[in-house]
């Protein structure tokens, strides 16, 4: 079977406190950081993992955040710069349901959802202190197919989900193997930055400080296990440095 191909797709911007990125580092620093999801070319289908931020819902309930999204980057327009529309994904992966997360699942008709059950009964009823990170509610939750994972859940031979709770309760990172040598992990939002990682210092917004530790410590764990190279989710040095899409990783 041939590798997969890995399209780093790029929806723009935001701004937080840096001690949201790093819990009591720098308070009073803004800090821009990029989004991105994650479209994976595979023989048993296309999958998404994440789907971006939502402009008009990021402008109209967070404008704080400062938002900067071109048309291009939005999950359509994402889409199209290698070929496809919203409607020709099979199967999302939301890593969790914050709202930076899931801007374009109102627009995958025709996708399967994968997602820890416990992100559904957290989008529903939020803790107060999650509300704005679960705020975008414009996809239909009861219509996901939920999935708890274990340690080693593979969706499809080479793509593994890995619960890495902490940052909110089901969290999940997701491996995919590019070939026998080597693999890319995509921490998601259980590591915001390299600096996270090196220095082991979650994000200043979580659910369990304790989790949120043993699941960077876990990820640093797996990369080793799996020779994987490990990509944060907002860390704007590391991102400018990787290839975007029509891009790819893998694909021989």
């Amino acid at each position: 079977m041939a590798d997969p191909k890995i399209y780093l797709l790029n929806h723009g911007s935001l701004v937080i406190d840096k001690s949201q990125v790093l819990w009591h580092i720098g308070v009073g620093t803004p800090v821009r950081f990029p989004v991105y999801s994650v479209l994976i070319e595979h023989a048993d289908g296309l999958v998404l993992y994440d789907s971006g931020y939502d402009l008009e819902h990021v402008e109209k309930v967070l404008p704080f955040e400062l938002p900067q999204q071109t048309p291009e980057q939005t999950l359509a327009g994402q889409l199209a710069l290698v070929g496809y529309k919203p409607e020709d994904v099979d199967i999302m992966i939301n890593s969790h349901f914050h709202f930076d997360h899931v801007g374009g699942n109102k627009f995958l008709t025709n996708a399967k959802t994968v997602v820890h059950k416990a992100e559904v009964a957290h989008l529903r009823a939020p803790e107060p202190f999650e509300r704005l990170g679960y705020s975008d509610k414009s996809f239909d939750p009861t219509a996901v197919y939920h999935h708890i994972a274990g340690d080693d859940y593979e969706l499809m031979p080479g793509i593994r989900l890995f619960e890495t709770p902490g940052h909110t309760a089901g969290h999940y990172s997701m491996l995919v193997e590019l070939d026998s040598s080597t693999s890319m992990l995509f921490a998601g939002d259980a590591a915001y930055t390299q600096e996270s990682l090196d220095k082991e210092i979650i994000a200043g917004f979580h659910l369990d400080p304790v989790a949120s530790v043993e699941s960077i410590r876990r990820l640093k764990y797996l990369a080793r296990v799996h020779k994987a190279d490990l990509y944060p989710s907002h860390d704007m040095e590391s991102f400018e440095k990787w290839d975007h899409a029509p891009k790819f990783y893998g694909g021989k």
